[in-house]
């Protein structure tokens, strides 16, 4: 599920302040290469021991990501179920208590990069 109005898309970070304030909020970058990584929010539902990741994409537009000093730019913020073994199921419902998590960890980050 893509998750829309967060006001990110589009946000510019340069990479070191971006690392800094989703590590803050419990993002992290597992997947990047040289020009697009992805930061993961994992978000546990106890109610129905699923678990839900919160992810947003972002792409270099000065430099690559192995300097400090790369200028991200914010792509697409999404939520998905986690599958098992490895997979993410974006077209479930996601519960509502989830997705008020996720939108407030989403304007914290905000508030961050602002």
């Amino acid at each position: 599920m893509i998750i829309e109005n967060t006001g990110l898309n589009g946000m510019t970070s340069d990479l070191a302040h971006l690392d800094e304030s989703a590590d803050k909020l419990g993002f992290v970058r597992w997947q990047w290469e040289y020009y697009r990584a992805t930061y993961d929010l994992k978000l546990e539902d106890s109610a129905n021991r699923e678990d839900y990741f919160l992810r947003f994409n972002v792409r270099a537009i000065e430099g690559k990501l192995e300097s400090p000093h790369t200028v991200l730019k914010v792509e697409a913020v999404y939520i998905g179920r986690a599958t098992f073994p490895h997979g993410l199921d974006y077209e479930s419902a996601i519960p509502q208590p989830i997705l008020n998590a996720a939108t407030q960890r989403l304007q914290e980050l905000k508030k961050l990069l602002t």
